[in-house]
C-alpha cells in the first residue's frame, strides 16, 4: 500500500469516566473504522486522549503526529467539529507537518484549521478578559468573591448582556474574515445563496461553528456583511 493508504488515528474524551465507559469514545472509534474501510484503507495505531478542554498537554496527540511521521501515515480523527473550539489541538494539528483527514469534515485542510485555530484563540482570550473584568468590578462594588451565590448572581446580572455582545463583536469579526473569498465567488458569477454555500464548502471554508455552509447560513453572513 501507498503512504496515503496508511493512517493513524486520535480520539478524544474530555473526563476520565467517559474514557472508561467508552462514552463518546465508541461511537469515535465506529466513524474512523466506517472511513477506513470506505477508503480501502489500514489503521497502523491508534491514540486516546482522555483530558480537560482546559488542559493544553496533549501527550497523546504528540505520539499520533510522531507515528505519522515516522510511518508516513495520515493522522485521521473522528469529528473536527467537536474540537473546533480547542486552540491548543488546532495549533498544534496545523504546524505538525501531518497530513490529515476529519471522517465529518473531509475536505477540511491546512487553511480551515488555521481559520478555526484563530478564533478558538481569541474566545479563549476574551472568555479570559471578560472573566477577569467581571471580577476586578465584583471586588470594587464590595462583593465578597468565592462565594457560588454571589457568582450566580453576578452572571445573572451581566452575564447575558455580555454574552449577546460577544457573539455579536465575533460573528463581525468572522463575516470581515470571509468577506474576500465570498467576493470572489460572486466576481466568478455565482450569486445565489445555494450557489455560494456550494463554493464555500467546496473551498474548505468553515462556518463559524466550524461546519459546512447551507443557504441560511450564508444569508446570515450576508446580511452581516
Amino acid at each position: 500500500m501507498s503512504d496515503a493508504d496508511c493512517f493513524v488515528a486520535y480520539y478524544r474524551v474530555s473526563t476520565r469516566r467517559q474514557g472508561r465507559s467508552g462514552l463518546g469514545l465508541e461511537a469515535q472509534r465506529q466513524a474512523v473504522a466506517d472511513f477506513i474501510d470506505g477508503n480501502d484503507s489500514r489503521l497502523i495505531d491508534e491514540f486516546t486522549e482522555v483530558e480537560s478542554g482546559k488542559n493544553d498537554d496533549r501527550p497523546e496527540l504528540r505520539r499520533a503526529l510522531d507515528t505519522c511521521r515516522l510511518h508516513g501515515a495520515v493522522l485521521v480523527i473522528a469529528k473536527l467539529d467537536r474540537l473546533s473550539r480547542d486552540a491548543h489541538f488546532l495549533l498544534g494539528l496545523q504546524k505538525a507537518d501531518v497530513r490529515f483527514r476529519a471522517v465529518d469534515m473531509p475536505e477540511a485542510n491546512e487553511m480551515v484549521v488555521g481559520i478555526m485555530a484563530v478564533i478558538a484563540q481569541d474566545e479563549r482570550r476574551r472568555i479570559s478578559e471578560r472573566t477577569k473584568a467581571a471580577l476586578r468590578a465584583a471586588k470594587a462594588r464590595g462583593t465578597k468573591l468565592g462565594k457560588p451565590e454571589n457568582l450566580i448572581r453576578e452572571g445573572r446580572e451581566r452575564g447575558a448582556e455580555r454574552g449577546r455582545v460577544s457573539v455579536q463583536r465575533q460573528a463581525d469579526e468572522f463575516a470581515a474574515l470571509v468577506r474576500s473569498t465570498i467576493e470572489g465567488i460572486r466576481a466568478e458569477g455565482i450569486f445565489s445563496l445555494n450557489g455560494i454555500a456550494r463554493a464555500l464548502n467546496a473551498r474548505a471554508v468553515p462556518t463559524a461553528r466550524g461546519r459546512r455552509w447551507s443557504a441560511t447560513t450564508v444569508r446570515n453572513l450576508l446580511r452581516r456583511m
